[in-house]
């Protein structure tokens, strides 16, 4: 998969744009738009620059960005830890709140509260990310004054940003954890423990939610994957975030291809640690995996 992503990566790196147009000023000659060329060896064949790549890349070595003049592999290891601070915090509500409000809902199917937790279920589904953080902008940070609108520093910025990130998160995992407890509820062994006079809630939380972990934390692991490869990039752009994800835009916009392609290669390289992990967790809280 790495592999796959790295040449693909590549080529769509080269399909972006004239990085000599950008960086240099449109009053550039040729001898100046050649030594831009030959300095970061864009002038060679395009066989022989893949090579080259794939040879650096065996070293880690992604070359210079041309929009900030250091190694790229070190600009997105600067911007790393803020987006991995923004994935954590917003999965981290987006589980802590959806999966409670799941489960109670599945109490009573077609009930008052069931029913408007379907109701907000599908408002978090709905309302596009960017829109939902202008929102959250216009609303606590320049008429309530009570949040900064951008920017990092405090904690205080972290909660528009982990609210925007968790919102369609929390959406699907309420409706996932309700209609897994709500099956689990119909099953025989459910009923048994009722029949034995147990407390419900010990029979809903430590009997049926045990049994629901698998699809569960298989969303949340989705949720992670999408959140690490797309979704922060929407919200680090509304919120003046400086993360991987906002690198990545002002990297296309720069056609700064070695930034670019370092960015690409450690998001795919996250993807496959997180399933990878995902694996050893299912294996150990279920089994049935174990033994198949």
């Amino acid at each position: 998969m790495v592999l796959g992503v790295t040449i693909v990566v590549f080529v769509a790196t080269r399909l972006i744009g004239d990085p000599a147009k950008v960086m240099l000023p449109l009053s550039a000659s040729d001898a100046q738009r050649a030594a831009f060329e030959a300095q970061f060896g864009l002038d060679r064949p395009m066989g022989e620059q893949f090579f080259s790549f794939i040879g650096d890349l065996l070293t880690f070595d992604f070359g210079d960005s041309m929009w900030q003049r250091r190694p790229a592999l070190d600009v997105v290891t600067g911007k790393l830890p803020k987006t991995l601070e923004l994935i954590a915090a917003g999965l981290l509500l987006a589980a802590v709140v959806g999966i409670p409000l799941g489960a109670l809902a599945a109490i009573r199917p077609d009930g008052i509260f069931d029913r408007g937790i379907v109701g907000l279920s599908l408002l978090g589904l709905s309302v596009p990310q960017f829109w939902l953080g202008l929102l959250l902008i216009m609303v606590f940070a320049v008429s309530l004054g009570w949040l900064p609108t951008s920017g990092t520093g405090s904690p205080a910025h972290l909660v528009l940003p982990a609210v925007t990130l968790a919102v369609p998160a929390m959406a699907r995992i309420m409706m996932l954890v309700r209609s897994s407890v709500i099956n689990e509820l119909n099953q025989q062994y459910v009923r048994t423990a009722k029949a034995r006079g147990l407390p419900f809630l010990r029979v809903l939380f430590r009997h049926a939610m045990r049994n629901t972990l698998v699809p569960v934390l298989t969303l949340t692991g989705w949720e992670v994957i999408s959140a690490w490869a797309g979704y922060t990039v929407v919200v680090e752009t509304v919120f003046a975030w400086p993360g991987l994800g906002l690198t990545a835009m002002k990297a296309i916009d720069q056609s700064d291809l070695f930034l670019l392609q370092a960015i690409v290669f450690v998001v795919a390289v996250g993807i496959v640690l997180v399933n990878i992990a995902l694996d050893v967790v299912f294996k150990l809280i279920d089994p049935r995996i174990r033994e198949a």
